[in-house]
């Protein structure tokens, strides 16, 4: 039996082959030289769903939707038919109640091979051989990036090696006298003062060999589970399935590396962003900010304004689950990521940007500036007409979508039409 090796995309072939010819895990891992579980566990693992309906059939998962007789649920509907028959009403029906299929609780975990596809509206999970191989790949070559440690990790060993280490103490002392208590080696320790996620860096230690840096792009993402039922094809899947819900985009904008940053949050139904400076670029000062808008503007606001969230992959928001829910574990929001690369995706926000580098040029610092400057700034952006909009401004479409003053519990005013300005100048005046 292959113990300790990989499956190939070859052995993912069989698996999918045999799964259609509906083998129990026993015989494929037979057939493999595997033990069962090491099938079970990658088909779970590589399963993907979709939401296809059947033959004539729209997707519909509703426990009660044979025998259903509601008809026109939807406002505007002057069909005759059922409304089970379109498959819309599950998201709007007081009486819907989710069902899944029992083949997806207990192996097969897939509907790989069922004779039931062809009449079958439920939620379907497929097993497919190169998707799961690409994942695959995809996982083994995170797993050699970033950091695996969480932020409360991190913080741990900082009150244990900052303090120790600003005494004049070696790395190497502190190491073999609290090794018991730090449970990391002394290489991964290197590695988070290089990447300033101490108090303590690199110019504080005793003895530093300084070699030229290599240029290679470093990924400090914490968490390396954040993605998983985030990513950009769950995103769209769940915009279909509520097209209604509206979408905020999320990004960081940068003056100079290690500086201070921008947290922009852009309203794509009206084009509106706010923007909120930052001291550091890390997900405690995002998730800060996430908590104190969401007392300051009250939870049913906050639940109206940010539904759904779709933000790049940078490490300032690898911490997802502290940004989709309060202190008491209350859901106010569904955090999705973009592909990586991908900066299209969230296309409105990085148009949006290039007006605050009208006014703050790339390379800019961003020390000299308060909130009330980038206050300021956003609401001369906000108060420029916009082609896409009627020639309407973002201040009045969030005005009219949310209603009025909802843009100045942001800090953002409206700026007279001759009075916009977006030229440099505009915070110049005001940090001289």
């Amino acid at each position: 039996m292959a113990k300790y090796f990989h499956l190939s995309l070859d052995e993912r072939i069989t698996i999918a082959q045999l799964l259609k010819e509906q083998c129990s895990f026993k015989a494929i891992a037979r057939e493999l030289g595997r033990d069962p579980s090491t099938i079970s566990k990658e088909i779970r693992r590589h399963r993907f769903p979709k939401k296809s309906g059947a033959l004539g059939k729209s997707f519909n998962n509703c426990a009660h939707r044979s025998g259903c007789d509601c008809r026109r649920l939807c406002s505007g509907c002057k069909s005759n038919r059922y409304c089970w028959a379109c498959g819309k009403c599950i998201s709007i029906c007081r009486n819907y109640e989710k069902q899944i299929c029992p083949r997806l609780s207990s192996p097969p975990y897939v509907c790989n091979g069922c004779t039931s596809l062809n009449s079958c509206t439920l939620e379907k999970w497929f097993f497919r051989a190169q998707s799961a191989q690409k994942e695959y790949l995809e996982l083994l070559s995170e797993a050699r990036e970033g950091i695996s440690l969480s932020e409360n990790e991190i913080r741990y060993l900082d009150s244990i090696i900052s303090p120790l280490l600003l005494k004049g103490q070696s790395l190497n002392h502190i190491f073999h006298n609290h090794r018991d208590s730090i449970m990391v080696s002394e290489s991964t320790l290197y590695r988070l003062i290089d990447s300033d996620l101490f108090t303590a860096r690199n110019i504080d230690l005793p003895r530093r060999v300084r070699f030229s840096k290599r240029k290679c792009r470093q990924n400090r993402k914490i968490d390396k589970q954040c993605r998983d039922g985030r990513t950009y094809p769950e995103y769209l899947d769940y915009r279909k399935e509520y097209p209604d819900l509206p979408v905020t985009q999320i990004d960081s904008v940068e003056g100079i590396k290690g500086g201070k940053v921008l947290l922009t949050i852009h309203f794509v139904q009206a084009e509106f962003m706010a923007a909120f400076i930052r001291d550091t670029n890390d997900s405690q000062s995002v998730i800060n900010i996430f908590d104190r808008l969401y007392l300051e503007l009250r939870c049913d606001v906050f639940l109206s304004l940010m539904p759904v969230i779709l933000a790049d992959n940078g490490s300032e928001f690898s911490n997802p689950t502290r940004m989709e829910f309060d202190a008491q574990g209350n859901r106010r929001t569904r955090l999705f990521y973009c592909s990586p690369s991908s900066p299209g995706q969230k296309g409105s926000a990085e148009r949006n940007h290039e007006l605050i580098r009208y006014i703050i040029p790339k390379g800019t610092p961003l020390d000299p500036y308060t909130q009330d400057d980038i206050n300021l700034m956003m609401s001369h952006i906000n108060s420029y007409c916009r082609p896409s909009l009627g020639n309407k401004t973002p201040y009045d479409m969030m005005c009219f979508l949310y209603g009025e003053g909802i843009p100045e519990r942001f800090g953002i005013r409206k700026i007279a039409p001759d009075d916009v300005t977006l030229r440099p100048s505009l915070l110049r005046k005001e940090t001289e």
